[in-house]
């Protein structure tokens, strides 16, 4: 794939990467619509990302907030939207929910209050995904898939947070038909949350799939994909 992408421009990729996310979604007889880009810049520079930006990117997806309070201070694009795609600190959870539309790492009830509370503080309607263990990794934040339905349950107190839907973050995985099942793991909760009444009427959502799966993850039924080497190319060895 580097070879690939290291001879082709930005919006190539992206026209690419438009065009695999279409036929995916015609395969599992989706509308287009119904997939939301989230190009994911960590590491990008400015530059990088108002090139994507130029080439039809309207959706950003960072994994640190300190990056992005950076990132927003020097990009001119007001209709942009933000998204936090990496793991939420609870010290950096008062910056997320001023610089972020939309947080997908809420992974335990504790922070979904505490977001809920600075959300209060700010006068916003907080917007965000939860994290799910879909499998058991315990390197990875989220709710137990045990836990998740009477977790949803609490969080319906919290008047501040407005649910979208379910986050998760499968193994990595060579074959992205080996992440399958994981994915329609996710869409069952989802359905299943759904069917009980829980998460409210925004309740619709999947955050899933990756620059290596994320056909897959339209298949069985992503929303958001979250996607940064295929638009942007490799990753730089160090950080902006």
């Amino acid at each position: 794939m580097s070879a690939a992408v290291g001879k082709t421009s930005l919006a190539e990729r992206l026209a690419g990467v438009r065009q695999r996310i279409e036929a995916a979604a015609r395969r599992s007889g989706r509308a287009v619509s119904s997939v939301r880009l989230v190009a994911v810049s960590k590491f990008r520079t400015v530059e990088e990302i108002e090139e994507a930006i130029a080439a039809g990117v309207t959706e950003i997806g960072e994994s640190r907030v300190q990056e992005a309070e950076t990132k927003r201070g020097r990009i001119a694009a007001p209709h942009l939207v933000w998204h936090l795609v990496g793991r939420l600190q609870s010290n950096k959870a008062k910056k997320a929910v001023q610089y972020f539309d939309i947080i997908h790492s809420i992974g335990t009830l504790d922070m979904a209050r505490r977001v809920d509370r600075l959300a209060g503080e700010q006068h916003k309607t907080q917007d965000v995904l939860i994290q799910v263990q879909v499998a058991d990794e315990e390197s990875k934040q989220g709710l137990a898939v045990s836990e998740l339905y009477q977790n949803l349950e609490r969080m319906a107190e919290l008047t501040q947070l407005r649910v979208l839907g379910l986050m998760a973050l499968p193994p990595y995985l060579p074959n992205p038909e080996d992440v399958r099942p994981y994915f329609a793991r996710l869409r069952e909760l989802r359905d299943g949350a759904r069917s009980r009444g829980l998460g409210g009427p925004a309740f619709s959502e999947l955050s899933m799939g990756m620059s290596h799966d994320f056909e897959v993850a339209v298949e069985e039924g992503a929303t958001f994909v979250r996607v940064g080497t295929a638009i942007f190319g490799e990753r730089p060895a160090t950080g902006v």
